[in-house]
């Protein structure tokens, strides 16, 4: 596996890393469980955006120094790249995450903590995902055939099923766990169990951490062959998927309010992820120019957000 990570370069990711969610863990812990204001998501959604941004243009600064012009401008806009494809597709999960947020009507001073395992759990399973994928990309070359077909038809099948509220109802993991898992009628604050005549007894908070869980994997499983087709070093996969994920918590409290504004978004992020499964597809006959396919990404999605605000949906019956 190829890669620009130099252990400096790792050490320099994994601290950013670390230091900025101590910081966002101190500060929320400061504050106490609390509902989230639409003012306080926008400035922490800004701050992480700026953030990846930041580390965006020093990379591409410090590889235009260490290893050419050439290859600086590749490697940021691969990152670039990567990151926004991320973004965007992250905005999928939390459609999903509102929804299950609502069925099991979770209070909102335990939001904060369920999104913050789920943040972290995201972070090492696309660790491992990572890793996973580069090592059989350079071993297997075909794999990337298989990834650009699973995305083609993912993507499909996204187009097909966009509008329909998905029926929580019908999960099967759902059913199992509410029908297998001795569960308690109500939250009690923040455990994830209570003892009971002697029995353990699992809190609803506990079912939502295990859904949200459920959900990363399967998300998991979509994005990361998805930013292969932009790049295969493991560097930049995972720092532009990192960094897409940390602002996840903040962006979910920033859309709660307004997600149903954005009903043409599912088509898009359904294009984009066409349009990179063709890319991976074609990798072996034509490679899409990374910046072309940057304007591409850029374009598909900030169209289907004008086209959701300027042409709102109807309102239900």
């Amino acid at each position: 596996m190829e890669s620009i990570g130099t252990p400096f370069l790792w050490l320099m990711f994994a601290g950013v890393v670390v230091v900025a969610l101590l910081v966002d863990l101190v500060l929320m812990r400061h504050g106490g469980p609390h509902k989230v204001t639409f003012k306080e998501a926008t400035w922490w959604s800004l701050g992480w955006v700026a953030l990846a941004l930041a580390f965006n243009a020093w990379l591409w600064w410090y590889s235009g120094q260490q290893l050419g012009d050439a290859e600086g401008n590749r490697i940021g806009m691969e990152f670039l790249t990567g990151y926004l494809v991320e973004k965007s597709l992250a905005v999928d999960n939390i459609f999903v995450f509102l929804m299950i947020f609502t069925y099991f009507a979770v209070p909102e001073e335990q939001k904060q903590r369920v999104l913050v395992i789920g943040i972290i759990a995201a972070i090492v399973l696309r660790a491992i995902l990572i890793f996973a994928g580069a090592f059989l990309l350079a071993k297997f070359h075909w794999i990337l055939y298989v990834f650009g077909a699973f995305l083609l038809l993912t993507g499909i099948k996204m187009i097909m099923a966009a509008g329909k509220a998905p029926d929580l109802e019908q999960n099967p993991l759902l059913r199992w766990l509410t029908g297998h898992v001795p569960m308690t009628r109500s939250y009690q604050g923040s455990a994830l169990s209570i003892r009971e005549g002697g029995k353990r007894l699992y809190t609803p908070l506990f079912i939502v951490i295990v859904m949200i869980g459920i959900t990363d994997v399967i998300f998991a499983v979509d994005s990361i062959p998805a930013i292969f087709a932009i790049t295969d070093d493991p560097f930049i996969v995972l720092t532009s998927n990192v960094f897409a994920v940390l602002g996840l918590r903040a962006m979910f409290f920033l859309l709660q309010g307004m997600a149903d504004r954005f009903h043409l978004l599912p088509y898009g992020l359904a294009l984009v992820l066409m349009f990179i499964g063709v890319k991976m597809l074609l990798v072996d006959v034509y490679k899409i120019p990374i910046g072309l396919s940057l304007g591409i990404v850029a374009a598909t999605i900030g169209t289907t957000i004008a086209l959701s605000l300027l042409r709102p949906p109807p309102p239900a019956r």
